[in-house]
């Protein structure tokens, strides 16, 4: 009887998080006037740093354990709030595709196409990238972050790059920080 109250509880406040999930993103989907200034470039660099398979190792070595977990977890996390803005700008871009689609010109609607493929796709992969570096997060000397989200995004930051061009040549569409 008590596991079953404690079952109901949980999904009744697992559907209350989904819910207001779901709101929030439809209000923030509403809110923003531009959604191409929605998007938040990235230091790709430093990004790809964090997903270096040889970094790990180079401090795997060069770190004492304790030290070594401490530095992976910080790691983890700043991989985290990167494939957090990764996918918050892959949905940003998915609106932006589907507006460009509407449109009669071939070109244009073929270009928008291909960038709401590729971004639900990044879109995808940057959830399961975050549930792998939670997970890493436990267990930080093992290997559940190699995340492949970094070569994704720039496919993608260049498919959005074309739909700008082909929209509006004057204004750019950048997805990653300028050095």
């Amino acid at each position: 009887m008590n596991l079953a109250i404690v079952l109901v509880i949980a999904a009744v406040l697992s559907l209350g998080i989904v819910l207001c999930l779901a709101v929030t993103q439809s209000l923030q989907a509403k809110r923003g006037a531009s959604l191409a200034g929605a998007i938040r470039p990235i230091d790709i660099e430093a990004f790809r740093n964090l997903t270096d398979p040889a970094e790990d190792s180079y401090l795997r070595h060069r770190l004492p354990a304790a030290q070594f977990r401490a530095v992976r977890r910080e790691r983890l996390r700043a991989m985290a709030a990167y494939v957090y803005i990764v996918g918050r700008n892959a949905g940003v871009l998915v609106r932006v595709g589907e507006t460009a689609r509407a449109t009669g010109d071939a070109r244009l609607a073929e270009a928008a196409q291909q960038l709401v493929n590729d971004a639900l796709l990044l879109r995808r992969n940057a959830h399961v990238a975050l549930a792998r570096i939670y997970l890493a997060l436990a267990w930080p000397n093992s290997d559940f972050a190699a995340v492949r989200v970094v070569e994704r995004y720039e496919h993608l930051s260049g498919a959005a790059m074309l739909l700008g061009r082909l929209q509006n040549p004057a204004v750019p569409v950048r997805l990653t920080a300028s050095i």
